[in-house]
């Protein structure tokens, strides 16, 4: 009984250790392109490796005014890491800037929520190119 005891036990930890590890392991460098089209090319970047940089590569729909389209193929996001698969920091193109928080949900998705003066968010998913 003690052997079917330890046996499960070890098993729900494996178990639940599985998914945080492979999460972990996840890489967010790359392309990342959300529905409308609009797309990112994230990087780790920073002095220790562990900030995360996004540069605009494409952007669609009613964003992609002459004045925002000046900003594709710069760096217009870096955030710091703010635990396993989150960064927090700013998103700024222009006079505009938001505070953001960048975190990938799996191997293939990252979301982005943006907020303007604290209330006013929206988060984004974007997929891997």
């Amino acid at each position: 009984m003690t052997i079917a005891k330890t046996t499960f036990a070890i098993g729900l930890f494996c178990a639940a250790a599985i998914p945080v590890l492979a999460q972990d392991a996840a890489d967010p460098s790359g392309t990342f392109v959300d529905e409308f089209g609009t797309s990112f090319e994230f990087s780790l970047c920073g002095e220790s490796g562990t900030d995360l940089c996004g540069v605009l590569t494409n952007l669609e729909g009613e964003s992609a005014t002459e004045e925002n389209l000046a900003f594709v193929g710069t760096q217009v996001m870096q955030a710091e890491q703010s635990g396993p698969n989150e960064w927090k920091g700013s998103l700024s193109a222009g006079g505009i800037s938001a505070d953001a928080t960048i975190t990938q949900t799996g191997p293939d998705t990252i979301e982005i929520q943006g907020c303007r003066a604290a209330v006013l968010c929206q988060t984004l998913a974007y997929n891997r190119a």
